[in-house]
């Protein structure tokens, strides 16, 4: 059978230029003596799952080096692999911030709740293998309530008709499913996917979480993962590369998330969009490696396509103790293939003294409103924020390594020698199921729950929404502080008046026992119960755990060894959780005339606001459900109300999925108006479909963040920006606008917008795009799916 395996066989001999294989390796008995190695090399294997799959160093080598001959410079690391997966090294276009890129990643990895629309749309693909091994990890679904083993029976229950669809169409297509419990998406990937060298896709913001293990790990939509795993070459914008210089090493309460809540205050939510954030320098050496794949993820905060660190001892012995020895000893042997060039240059680059740096807590409502502890007491009184922490959440897939979790036991143990318990709820979220195991067989887990914790589910959980949170009413003012890495508004509770302040697992800890904000564990002392006053001691732990890890239950479905084809993926046409997709219209072939403005959006949208999650996820498999979410959270400027805008035909009020299907069902086709940043955040990809699927034909914004601008072309959407972004202020909520120059978009060239006013008046200015001749050719088929079936 056609697979993946196969496929990239086929790839590698096709595009082998003999000459330079030849010249590589030499003649005769040394020709073969080398093309020997370089088979015993090859023969590593990319995971234990996939043993027929292998690491390939020295394509990635022989591809870097044609690359970097034609540019006549040293290249970055995050150069390295990316130009080091190329389509086509010898002809592609390079300019960094400008070409776009033709890439074969390596592999994918998709969550359930975005893998539902993924599969759903490759099954339209009509395709009977993936072609690159993939897989599906069951963390999103899983509501936290009453504690992980209960969590987890009831998430099961409720959820298994989207589980056993995610499992047969893993069966019948090949691809791998992760069984819900077994962990956290990114956790999952770092512990068994994740090595140097690797281009991985996955179908979540925070998949850059492979970066610590030296990867290059980008999130994308679900369209992009189709493309991946129907063997066509996936397009970036060639990444700019930002440096982060690290010096002097870690210690103390300092942790690996001080550096990237730091970054995010220097850099900002959209400070690293189009651009891959590469760490290096001598301090780089005091980090772990789960420490280092904590800053990654939380990289996707500022806008970053992805961060990365160069291989070290720290990613080597992470590696040993995963049981993946074999491919360390590989990576030591391309050792100079996984870091940077010597003299490689930046585009811009960032210091950080690891020695001066101190704790820092981000918030409340935005990741980059960055605060030393010691001014956050201050900050908050002057600001009005709760100084009671209601509640201390620690895990999440930003920071639920073994060390994490060791250093906030070591926290809470120093407490409950004193006598003391938390004062504020405190919740534990282990990132998989071999930390869970790991840390209930050393102790962590006892020591946490002693200290008054509840040990959730390997799982999401309230990181993303998934809290059945029951000790303040929606609308009461209240301070939480988490080790996520996302603070939206009403992002973790749905309650838009708690203050959410993201922090280390060590600080979140010590903030969860002295149940204030404005403690500072470097300087404060806390009161033991025999009332002696004491200090807690900087939080030391492992970094590893002394014996192998526990990896606890057996969570992986194989896909069936004798292929798929005769397996079934049935959904029924009356499921409220499932549907199956129906292809968008064509482009018409003519400007788009008269499109009615549904909302003028004020400030910050995120794609929490465009398509929330929460009690949302369970309709993620299910467009037209789903859509009844669409921009319910977005702020309308017209009277700065929440899902609350006029319907130009009626004249009456009403929720903005209510009103876009209005038009929608009056053939009146509709654009939204947005800000700066429009759809930072989650990958998810519904909230480009669901525009799309409810009449909407184009969004027009100040700037967009990268993922969102992609998924909204793929579905044949425009996403086009003020040239002058000024003229936003030209709209107004009931004005229709025009987009001219269609029949003959190019790349480069603006298109223009007409805007009729009620009163009559009109308005015009020009609208920048970013697409090129491919996304022009998606835009007109109505969709990428449409335009991969034509090819077809």
């Amino acid at each position: 059978p056609f697979t993946y395996c196969t496929l990239y066989t086929r790839l590698c001999i096709t595009s082998c230029n003999k000459p330079t294989l030849h010249l590589a390796l030499g003649q005769g008995v040394r020709r073969l003596h080398v093309s020997a190695a370089f088979n015993a090399k090859a023969k590593v294997s990319m995971s234990r799952f996939e043993p027929s799959n292998y690491v390939s160093y020295e394509k990635l080598n022989e591809n870097v080096n044609i690359v970097r001959k034609r540019l006549n410079r040293p290249l970055t690391l995050s150069e390295k692999i990316v130009y080091g997966h190329l389509d086509d090294p010898v002809g592609q276009d390079i300019a960094r911030g400008h070409t776009y890129l033709r890439l074969r990643p390596d592999r994918v990895a998709m969550q359930d709740a975005t893998a539902q629309m993924a599969m759903l749309q490759f099954i339209s693909s009509g395709l009977p293998c993936v072609a690159v091994p993939s897989t599906i990890h069951c963390d999103h679904l899983i509501e936290a309530q009453i504690g992980g083993a209960k969590d987890l029976a009831r998430a099961k229950d409720i959820n298994a008709e989207v589980y056993n669809f995610l499992a047969s169409a893993g069966a019948k297509y090949g691809v791998g499913f992760w069984k819900p419990g077994s962990g956290i998406i990114h956790q999952i990937i770092l512990e068994n996917y994740a090595y140097p060298g690797v281009l991985l896709i996955g179908t979540d913001s925070h998949t850059p979480n492979g970066g610590g293990l030296g990867s290059i790990c980008i999130g994308v939509g679900g369209a992009d993962a189709v493309d991946v795993m129907a063997g066509i070459p996936w397009e970036l914008k060639c990444p700019k590369v930002i440096g982060v210089k690290l010096t002097g090493k870690l210690s103390g309460w300092t942790s690996p998330k001080d550096v990237i809540l730091k970054v995010a205050g220097i850099l900002t939510v959209k400070g690293g969009t189009g651009a891959i954030v590469e760490y290096h320098g001598p301090g780089v050496d005091s980090i772990s490696c789960t420490g280092m794949a904590t800053i990654c993820n939380m990289g996707a905060e500022i806008g970053a396509t992805t961060s990365v660190f160069p291989y070290n001892h720290r990613m080597k012995t992470y590696l040993e103790k995963t049981g993946r020895g074999d491919i360390a000893s590989l990576a030591d042997d391309y050792a100079d293939l996984l870091v940077p060039d010597p003299g490689c240059e930046y585009d811009s680059i960032v210091e950080i003294n690891l020695d001066e740096l101190k704790p820092h807590i981000n918030g409340p409502f935005t990741p980059d409103l960055a605060h030393p502890m010691a001014d956050i007491g201050a900050t908050a009184v002057k600001n009005g924020w709760p100084l009671e922490v209601k509640v201390g959440l620690i895990g999440s897939c930003t920071n639920s390594s073994y060390e994490d979790m060791g250093r906030s036991a070591s926290v809470a143990k120093q407490a409950l020698d004193k006598g003391l318990k938390c004062k504020a709820a405190f919740t534990i979220t282990p990132g998989s199921e071999q930390i869970r195991a790991t840390i209930e067989r050393d102790g962590y887990s006892k020591i946490l729950g002693d200290v008054g914790g509840m040990v959730l589910a390997n799982a999401c959980g309230p990181c993303i929404g998934q809290w059945d949170r029951r000790d303040v009413k929606k609308g009461e003012k209240n301070t939480i502080v988490t080790s996520y890495n996302r603070n939206f508004t009403a992002r973790n509770d749905a309650n838009p008046a708690t203050h959410a302040f993201v922090a280390s697992p060590e600080i979140v800890t010590a903030l969860a026992i002295a149940g204030t904000l404005d403690f500072n564990p470097e300087v404060d002392y806390l009161t033991a119960a025999n009332g002696e006053k004491f200090k807690l001691e900087p939080p030391s732990a492992d970094e590893l755990p002394k014996l192998d890890f526990d990896p606890g239950q057996d969570t992986y479905q194989h896909p069936p060894a004798e292929g798929g084809s005769k397996l079934r993926v049935d959904v029924s046409p009356t499921s409220t959780r499932l549907q199956l997709l129906e292809p968008f219209d064509k482009w018409a072939g003519g400007d788009l005339e008269d499109l009615q403005v549904l909302i003028k959006v004020k400030g910050k949208c995120t794609t929490d606001h465009i398509s929330a999650a929460g009690p949302w996820l369970k309709f993620r498999g299910h467009l037209d459900n789903i859509s009844n979410n669409m921009l319910i959270g977005a702020v309308n400027i017209e009277n700065d109300g929440i899902n609350k805008i006029k319907n130009q035909l009626t004249g009456e009020y009403g929720g903005v999925p209510d009103v876009a299907r209005h038009y929608k069902a009056n053939g009146l086709s509709w654009v939204v108006v947005g800000d700066d940043n429009y759809g930072e955040g989650s990958s998810r990809e519904h909230a480009a479909l669901e525009p799309r699927h409810l009449g909407g034909r184009c969004i027009i914004v100040k700037s967009f963040a990268r993922i969102h601008e992609t998924n909204l072309k793929k579905q044949g959407m425009l996403p086009l920006t003020f040239q002058i972004p000024a003229d936003y202020d030209k709209i107004r909520p009931d004005d229709k606008i025009s987009i001219k120059g269609l029949a003959n978009f190019t790349p480069g060239k603006p298109l223009s917008a007409v805007v009729n006013h009620s009163d009559g008046s009109k308005d015009d200015f020009q609208l920048n795009h970013t697409f090129n001749e491919t996304q022009i050719e998606w835009f007109q088929a109505g969709s990428a799916l449409n335009r991969m079936k034509e090819l077809q």
